[in-house]
């Protein structure tokens, strides 16, 4: 229930839960029966979304400018530097939603281009069913993961990884989704225990590498702090430069 709670407090969480629901019941009402195969393609896809979208969007290099900075604070460099905070958790909804439509106008337009003669419900089966079913998947391991609370097998295994990438090396383990691993070690951002074990934490792995008191950490830890209830003794002890 606590998991649940927290995710339904998130608008954009439950924007796209709404869009999956819509998705299913047309597909239930006034689909083609042949769209139901499609939805796994709709999974699959999503898990290359996630990756891609971690590794390539959420860590680019840090802006200069500070207005871009904080839109990358926002989406995902916040979530490193306080990540126990459940406001931060979640992918923003000014990036799921804009996501969720450009899939869907991509895949329609590319099942219209190769002549497929319903290309609405590929679209519908491949994004909003299978996509995003896989997105909240996404969004319920991730938020496990960062929780205190006893753990199934598999989100004990997303943890362990997933630590991995927030307080070992934050260029490894870019996925969290079960079964996401695979295409860490085809795109070579995994690492093995051993190999791990011969190599120290990154500096600064809290803040992306950057010094703890960057000032553009500081201008974007005075603009959110507020926002997502964090006390100014959290945002003094993330500024320390001698903090873990």
């Amino acid at each position: 229930m606590q998991r649940l709670r927290i995710m339904a407090g998130h608008p954009a969480l439950v924007m796209m839960a709404l869009a999956w629901i819509c998705g299913v019941v047309a597909l239930l009402l006034a689909g083609p029966a042949w769209a139901w195969y499609l939805v796994p393609l709709g999974i699959g896809a999503q898990l290359l979304n996630e990756y891609n979208l971690h590794r390539f969007v959420f860590h680019l290099p840090p802006p200069r400018r500070q207005w871009a900075f904080d839109l990358l604070y926002r989406a995902h460099y916040g979530h490193h530097d306080f990540p126990t905070n459940t406001g931060l958790f979640f992918v923003p909804a000014w990036v799921a939603l804009p996501m969720l439509a450009a899939n869907f106008l991509l895949v329609w337009g590319i099942a219209a281009l190769v002549g497929v003669t319903q290309p609405m419900w590929v679209a519908v089966a491949i994004v909003p069913v299978g996509g995003v079913a896989m997105f909240m998947v996404y969004e319920w391991f991730h938020m496990t993961a960062h929780l205190n609370i006893p753990k199934s097998r598999v989100a004990a295994e997303v943890t362990r990884l997933h630590n991995q990438h927030h307080f070992r090396d934050f260029s490894r383990w870019f996925h969290v989704s079960p079964g996401g691993r695979v295409i860490d070690r085809a795109m070579g951002t995994d690492i093995d225990r051993e190999a791990l074990k011969q190599r120290q934490r990154v500096d600064f792995i809290r803040t992306l590498g950057l010094r703890p008191d960057d000032s553009r950490l500081v201008a974007a830890r005075a603009r959110f702090a507020p926002r997502f209830g964090i006390s100014a003794a959290e945002v003094a002890q993330a500024g320390n430069v001698k903090s873990p």
